[in-house]
């Protein structure tokens, strides 16, 4: 009878401590490698710095595209840009313009 006292008395305790560690790293696992861990918050951190960028560089186009049309739009127009246009869109070159073929790797 004192035997099987004794041995609850140890067991219990052991078991107690045994579910109680196994549930607390299954915790501590999904706050590390989870969807929503530390792990994540890092790639997320990294995708976010090079939309950051993108988005930079993006804006800046904007920026440029943005000045180009407002030269076309004002009351006066820039000749150079309205003919620089006039020979993309019909494929043109002027007879004193300079052509130099790049291999197409380059």
């Amino acid at each position: 009878m004192i035997i099987r006292h004794r041995i609850r008395a140890i067991l219990f305790p052991v078991l107690l401590l045994a579910v109680s560690g196994s549930v607390t790293s299954y915790f501590v696992w999904h706050a590390v490698n989870g969807q929503r861990g530390t792990k994540a918050k890092d790639e997320y951190s990294a995708q976010m710095e090079v939309l950051q960028v993108e988005r930079s560089q993006l804006l800046k186009e904007k920026a440029s595209l943005e000045r180009r049309v407002a030269m076309l739009r004002g009351k006066t127009v820039d000749r150079e840009l309205v003919e620089e246009e006039a020979r993309l869109v019909l494929g043109r070159v002027h007879k004193n313009d300079v052509m130099i073929f790049l291999e197409k790797g380059n």
